[in-house]
């Protein structure tokens, strides 16, 4: 399979009303490329499973900003007032999630598990939502496992097969968004044929789709 196509080509297979996670940490690490092709193309009603929703004019942000996102499943929105505008005028969902509950949700999908148990959020109105179990006597809410029908992630170098490495801590979320959606796409600062096999971080097998940034 053709692994390294164009952004417009990537995008284009991501449909309106799609669940998509995009990895990064504000603008660390963020596919910038692929959320300007997404707002190119108009993909909307979507649902977009990530750490923040960014800052204004920026990358994440701008989806919010263009009313792409129906819905967003984030750890934190307060850098993005334009975000909380849109919650509190009822123009958007959100759904706040602890960063560590997230990340775990997001690895209990690539690891195939039914779920996680985590005392976050014991002890407060998250619980009455959530089935909740003991363990030798401790409390428990139990989450399940989240999942996407697209990834979108950085790459700092990719090779041809989908071979992935990073630079510092742009790896963030996306090695843990890269094991959990149908369709794995991820955006290269530079392509390279082969990498060494000691810089891999995730493993070519994870991803579909390989786009080199633009600019």
């Amino acid at each position: 399979m053709k692994k390294i196509i164009s952004a417009k080509e990537a995008v284009n297979m991501i449909k309106d009303g799609s669940t998509v996670m995009i990895g990064g940490f504000l603008s660390c690490g963020t596919p910038d490329t692929l959320i300007d092709e997404m707002i190119r193309q108009n993909v909307s009603n979507l649902t977009m499973i990530c750490n923040d929703t960014s800052t204004p004019g920026k990358d994440r942000g701008k989806l919010i900003e263009n009313k792409l996102v129906k819905k967003v499943i984030a750890s934190h929105i307060g850098t993005n007032p334009e975000t909380g505008r849109q919650m509190h005028d009822g123009e958007i969902e959100v759904e706040l999630v602890p960063m560590g509950t997230l990340i775990e949700k997001i690895r209990a999908k690539g690891s195939g598990l039914g779920g996680v148990l985590t005392p976050t959020g014991v002890g407060t109105i998250i619980e009455e939502s959530k089935e909740t179990m003991e363990v030798d006597g401790k409390k428990y809410i139990f989450e399940k496992p989240l999942g996407a029908d697209f990834a979108l992630i950085y790459g700092t170098k990719v090779d041809k097969y989908g071979n992935v490495c990073f630079h510092g801590t742009t790896r963030n979320h996306n090695t843990i968004m890269a094991t959990a959606a149908e369709t794995v796409i991820v955006q290269a600062d530079e392509i390279v044929d082969c990498l060494d096999p000691n810089d891999v971080v995730i493993p070519g097998l994870f991803v579909d789709y390989v786009v080199c940034r633009e600019g």
